[in-house]
């Protein structure tokens, strides 16, 4: 069962998505990462199948970042000659090097990162770009001019929406009042978020959701499918694009889509 003919507008973006997106931060970072059990970075042959395997099932949203250690650095060369299929999204504000992340909200650096991602992705628009937030959401979005830059660069062409990854409900729904689409946490465990998918279903945003597995831990205790109980939740909400699940494991990946797919189709069935 494929995602190929449930694709869905991301509010106002113009973007149309798969509702199970392709997070990519093992494609190139396996240090300070918050998952359950060690991994190793695929290498470019089973890093293509992985990509091809995705576009198969019918999923063309990726999700990246410059925080993703080299994960940029290897999906230009990756996706050569599929720039067509893929909505990209990746992200500004968070530096990962030797090891360590720091944050830089300015907007020098804003457009130093975009031009940066725009060269290593090997295109000329990044489809949307998000703010990598600390956590600090509010005062990011008010006081660094981190927004106003991302505004002048979707202005120019090179970025067709943006919006933040963020922690908090204040800053997600500043992000949305003055941007295209909000990142936001939401989950079996973690639902404090709501609000921010409540206003962009009202309004017309976009939302991605990020850790709907919670990053692995995902797990339930009375016998359901922890997969299959996470996606109802989230597919449930009329706000929700896309959710990214990050995996390098071609059988999760195959048994995550079938599972969305599976999921909306019942809840379009119940509509209709």
């Amino acid at each position: 069962m494929s995602l190929h003919d449930l694709h869905r507008p991301l509010g106002g973006t113009g973007l149309r998505v798969s509702p199970l997106g392709l997070g990519t931060v093992k494609l190139g970072r396996d240090q300070g990462v918050k998952y359950p059990n060690g991994f190793t970075i695929p290498d470019d042959a089973s890093a293509r199948n992985l990509l091809a395997q995705a576009r198969d099932l019918g999923i063309n949203l990726i999700d990246t970042a410059p925080a993703y250690g080299v994960s940029e650095q290897r999906l230009g060369p990756l996706l050569r000659g599929q720039r067509h299929d893929w909505v990209i999204v990746s992200k500004v504000g968070e530096e990962f090097e030797n090891g360590q992340s720091h944050h830089d909200f300015s907007p020098a650096h804003t457009r130093l990162s975009v031009e940066r991602s725009l060269t290593r992705l090997e295109t000329d628009c990044i489809d949307l770009v998000l703010v990598h937030s600390d956590g600090n959401d509010v005062a990011i979005l008010r006081e660094s001019g981190v927004y106003e830059a991302l505004a002048a660069l979707k202005h120019e062409g090179k970025i067709r929406a943006f919006g933040l990854s963020g922690k908090t409900v204040a800053g997600g729904l500043l992000a949305l009042e003055q941007g295209d689409c909000a990142m936001v946490t939401y989950n079996l465990g973690e639902q404090g978020e709501k609000p921010v998918l409540d206003h962009a279903a009202a309004h017309g945003k976009g939302i991605l959701i990020k850790k709907a597995l919670a990053s692995g831990h995902a797990c339930l205790t009375d016998g359901r499918d922890p997969v299959r109980a996470s996606f109802e939740l989230l597919f449930a909400h009329p706000g929700v694009g896309s959710a990214i699940v990050g995996t390098i494991n071609p059988q999760h990946l195959a048994a995550n889509a079938a599972t969305a797919a599976a999921v909306i189709r019942g809840y379009t069935a119940q509509l209709e």
